[in-house]
């Protein structure tokens, strides 16, 4: 089975698609700047030149039918013919409370998305004009929907109850839903594998850190915590979303500012986080470059995430208890952010954390998952490499082939000792030639 995967952001369209009997990448790309004047396209096909154009692309529906030609272009494409296509999975920000698993679309289901709307003004619009475009330029394929909010779903109500008005809750669904989910189950599972254990008995603090970030805490495997709340405003520093503030803050410079709600939700959405406190970055890599150059501004952008980070690593090591079996971290800036990681995890021993520096500053690359804990750690560190398509590439088949179930009673492929990425696997020897003593703290499974 010929599974494509869409993930549409606000302004792009990240896709993939897979060829679930072997296992394999056959073609990625994204498309970015959607509804500017000119769209920018990367594709890679395997075994192929990489494509990158322009052209418009008003809205998604452009975008993704751009995808389409790009899949089916011949010199750079990776099929013969769009029918080998037999499912779409579609990435999904915000289900509400309504989904605890992934789903397949129908008009229903769609209509249950619109509802929440309001919950994810910047996201879902995007993800539903995903599904639509797809779903009329494939009409005959099953489409699914793999939600970022049905991970957390098992938090109890002790965690996603905020202190308002009851009738906020009950009457307009203001709780904490959670984001990031996909990620979190695939880092999850592969920690377990790491350490050996069923994944219903591993417990766990991972923090995903990317432009977007936030923590989990994971206990007998399920989530019990999250940083972001009802919206992904919540929590973590990010690089343009402040995270956690008071809110009468917001008030306050309504009056204050003269600004509207609007500017003011706009302000801590996409001027807030790095960006707020830098000026004029978001990128973390160009944060280091400056606090290698002793710039104010940067060297306290970086002591603030660091801070943060450390704060609810240590809130939930108390959440999950004396059981703690790891701490993960993942996404761009946890998989490369070395200062970060060092940062956040220094001075953590009374905890059973003892990161090795050196251990520690060889863990830079995207293909290979590291252990740079100690030795004598009682708690290991991991670095693993998320990969949320693989997650709703197999929730789409497993959807499609009526064998799907919650992740509770569901084992995920990634979950065998013996499993190997490809795309992961592809670009490792590289890595390791450039990093020499990284073969050394590449993580195993336990036997």
């Amino acid at each position: 089975m010929i599974v494509l995967t869409l993930n549409c952001g606000s302004s792009s369209v990240k896709y993939q698609v897979y060829d679930w009997a072997n296992k394999d990448v056959l073609g990625n790309g994204v498309v970015e700047r959607v509804g500017q004047a000119m769209s920018d396209l990367e594709h890679k096909s395997k075994g192929k030149e990489e494509l990158v154009a322009k052209r418009a692309c008003p809205t998604h529906k452009e975008a993704i039918e751009w995808v389409m030609e790009s899949l089916l272009d011949a010199t750079y494409g990776c099929l013969a013919d769009i029918n080998q296509v037999k499912a779409v999975g579609h990435r999904i920000v915000h289900g509400g409370s309504v989904f605890t698993q992934s789903v397949l679309i129908t008009d229903d289901v769609i209509a249950q998305f619109k509802k929440v709307e309001p919950l994810a003004p910047l996201h879902n619009p995007a993800n539903i004009m995903g599904v639509e475009a797809a779903r009329a330029l494939l009409p005959n394929v099953s489409h699914c929907a793999i939600l970022d909010t049905a991970w957390h779903q098992t938090m109890p109500d002790t965690a996603f109850m905020y202190a308002l008005p009851h009738a906020w809750y009950e009457n307009n669904q203001v709780r904490r839903y959670g984001f990031h989910g996909s990620s979190f189950l695939y880092t999850s599972k592969r920690a377990a594998v790491l350490l050996g254990k069923p994944a219903n008995k591993t417990n766990l603090v991972i923090c995903h850190i990317g432009n977007g970030a936030s923590a989990c805490a994971i206990k007998n495997g399920v989530s019990i915590d999250t940083s972001m709340g009802m919206t992904p405003l919540e929590g973590l520093l990010m690089g343009s979303r402040s995270g956690d503030i008071d809110p009468a803050i917001i008030a306050y410079m309504a009056r204050e500012a003269n600004m509207t709600l609007e500017q003011v939700d706009s302000a801590l959405s996409k001027e807030s986080g790095i960006l707020g406190i830098t000026g004029r970055f978001t990128d973390r890599r160009d944060v280091e470059a400056g606090v290698a150059q002793h710039d104010p501004s940067c060297i306290l952008a970086q002591n603030i995430e660091i801070y943060r980070i450390k704060k609810y690593i240590g809130a939930y090591a108390a959440v999950v208890g004396p059981d703690l079996d790891a701490i993960v971290f993942t996404a761009g800036v946890g998989e490369f952010g070395s200062d970060i990681r060092v940062g956040a995890l220094s001075n953590m021993e009374h905890l059973g954390i003892k990161i090795d520096p050196a251990k520690n500053a060889l863990a830079m690359t995207r293909n290979a998952e590291t252990c740079i804990s100690a030795d004598d750690s009682k708690v290991k560190v991991f670095v693993i490499p998320t990969d949320e398509e693989i997650v709703m590439t197999e929730d789409t088949v497993a959807i499609s082939n009526g064998t799907y179930k919650v992740h509770t009673e569901y084992t995920y492929i990634f979950q065998d000792p013996n499993y190997v990425n490809k795309a992961r696997e592809a670009g490792l020897p590289k890595d390791l030639t450039k990093r020499p003593g990284l073969d050394k703290i590449i993580a195993k499974p336990a036997k």
